[in-house]
């Protein structure tokens, strides 16, 4: 099996699909390999099952025409920055030895977001470490990929950059709507979740501030931590004035 391209780490099955399915989609168009992890399982969810989940995120990873889709068995609600849990996100990023890997945002709501970035950005400084065993009988090639970026939804960030998704707009959205019994009009959870017809408004109002900033239509935003390195100021896309 080739390796990813980009891979995806996420706390649940629907985040992905929110904080950056346009660009995973833009990227698979490319003829770039793209994979999602998602931590847990989705069984603490108001809406639906862990069964009904799975189902739910194959029909969006179809949609996004990922290569390859995972979920771990961390306890929903609990994703906890722990040594075990790091080792099984480390055995993972060795497997499928991607590129690029894209975590959420290190600031949120949802405990499980937040520690999602901590976690995965740990893994990935572990799954290189040659001597490391990530389970019994371990003999998977040590792995880094070469760059992690963050992800994020509703969130006040200035972006480091963004990536123009107005082409995947209409897809993205389908996929976030393929988990029909999170995002379908019902009264568990009426409190939490927009209601069906708002979920468009949403998505496309967030998206089209970020393709603003860059003068695209709709697009989604990145964060990195280091600094970025320009070869040729020609080349700088995004005009000043």
């Amino acid at each position: 099996m080739s390796s990813l391209d980009i891979l995806a780490i996420a706390a649940h099955r629907d985040d992905v699909e929110q904080t950056c399915g346009g660009t995973l989609l833009r990227m698979a168009e490319r003829g770039r390999r793209t994979g999602v992890l998602d931590l847990t399982q989705g069984e603490l969810g108001t809406r639906g099952s862990a069964e009904s989940r799975a189902a739910e995120a194959a029909d969006a990873a179809r949609i996004l025409k990922a290569g390859w889709r995972h979920a771990l068995d961390i306890p929903d609600g609990r994703v906890e920055n722990t040594y075990e849990n790091r080792l099984k996100v480390a055995r993972i990023i060795r497997e499928q030895k991607p590129r690029v890997v894209i975590l959420p945002y290190w600031k949120g709501r949802h405990p499980d977001h937040y520690t999602c970035a901590t976690l995965g950005y740990e893994a990935c400084f572990l799954a290189g470490l040659k001597r490391l065993k990530t389970h019994e009988g371990d003999t998977a090639a040590p792995h880094r990929p070469f760059k992690i970026v963050y992800a994020t939804l509703y969130y006040d960030i200035r972006p480091t950059f963004v990536v123009d998704i107005t082409a995947q707009f209409e897809a993205k959205l389908a996929s976030i709507l393929a988990y029909k019994e999170q995002f379908s009009d019902q009264a568990a959870g009426s409190g939490d979740f927009p209601a069906h017809a708002e979920i468009r408004d949403r998505v496309s109002s967030m998206a089209a501030y970020y393709g603003m900033l860059a003068g695209v239509k709709f697009a989604e935003p990145f964060i990195q931590k280091e600094v970025g390195l320009v070869d040729d100021l020609l080349a700088i896309p995004v005009r000043s004035i």
